[in-house]
């Protein structure tokens, strides 16, 4: 068994400072495209400290390695150092040699933010399996394109039953969006149960009830919603503080409460008022195992 395998064996473990410090000696004994992006992965993983990660996988980048798993992992990381041109460039390369849904997923995320939405439309498809995240962020740059009425036919093809669906509440703020609010209004129901109560979609739901003059009901979910808030923030004073909540946690939390009851309390009056509740969109990376010699993902060991 070589240094590698050992270290993998202690990463299954769950004893990851054993685990790193036989990653790094097999860096010491050679910087191979193995040593450095495994070294890298768990800096990334396990230590999240990107900017040492980053290093490595330059220096690998270097080397011109035949497999997409360091250009995948770098991709990663300047994605989530928002150096967007420097992540399309990588995941285009990465795609060259192994074309994935992760890489295709991660690059129309770069292209998005820097403003190429067919590419990102087309990259997120790419990316998608039926119903979900991948598909909804495709819809949602279609949608910014101006092509509603291919939004419309994708997004009404969204099945619960889909393995990978998106969520009720995420297919309802589509239809919000595409104007279509007696079917965005069905999606919120179906999704009432499910989610959490929070402003940012229960404004949206309003909006959509008032769009079909449905001013009852928007009441009705209003009043529920406060109410329900009313008993968080009494059970919020009453929380004791220990050693994992502190009592700055605590008044944080009451706050926040006290902040979303009186959102909520002024909601009606102010969407009724031509208040058009947004949503921000920011679409999120897929990430994966990219260790050589993975036992778990049957990766094999990098082959020179």
């Amino acid at each position: 068994m070589n240094i590698n395998q050992k270290a993998i064996e202690l990463l299954e473990k769950n004893e990851y400072e054993d685990a790193l410090k036989l990653f790094q000696k097999a860096v010491d004994e050679s910087r191979t495209v193995q040593s450095l992006t495994n070294l890298a992965w768990i800096y990334c993983y396990e230590e999240y400290k990107d900017t040492i990660a980053e290093v490595l996988l330059e220096e690998v980048i270097n080397m011109k390695p035949s497999s997409y798993f360091p250009y995948n992992l770098l991709g990663e990381i300047y994605i989530r150092q928002k150096k967007w041109e420097y992540a399309k460039e990588i995941l285009v390369t990465s795609i060259s040699i192994h074309p994935t849904k992760t890489a295709y997923n991660n690059l129309a995320v770069a292209n998005y933010h820097l403003g190429n939405l067919e590419d990102a439309s087309k990259y997120f498809l790419f990316a998608s399996e039926n119903s979900d995240y991948a598909m909804y962020c495709h819809v949602k740059c279609l949608i910014e394109l101006g092509k509603l009425n291919e939004a419309k036919i994708k997004v009404d093809k969204f099945s619960k039953d889909d393995d990978e669906f998106v969520g009720e509440v995420d297919v309802a703020n589509l239809y919000v969006e595409l104007g279509f609010y007696k079917e965005a209004i069905e999606w919120f129901v179906k999704g009432w149960d499910i989610y959490w109560k929070q402003p940012n979609w229960i404004s949206r739901y309003v909006y959509a009830l008032l769009k079909l003059n449905n001013s009852t009901h928007a009441h009705d979910i209003l009043n529920e919603v406060i109410k329900q808030k009313i008993e968080e923030i009494k059970e919020a004073y009453e929380e004791e503080c220990d050693e994992d909540w502190s009592e700055i946690d605590k008044q944080a939390n009451i706050k926040e409460c006290l902040d979303e009851k009186k959102e909520y309390e002024r909601m009606f009056e102010r969407i009724s008022s031509g208040y058009i509740p947004t949503r921000e969109f920011d679409p999120s990376i897929q990430t994966a195992c990219y260790l050589f010699g993975c036992t778990r993902h049957n990766h094999a060991e990098y082959q020179e």
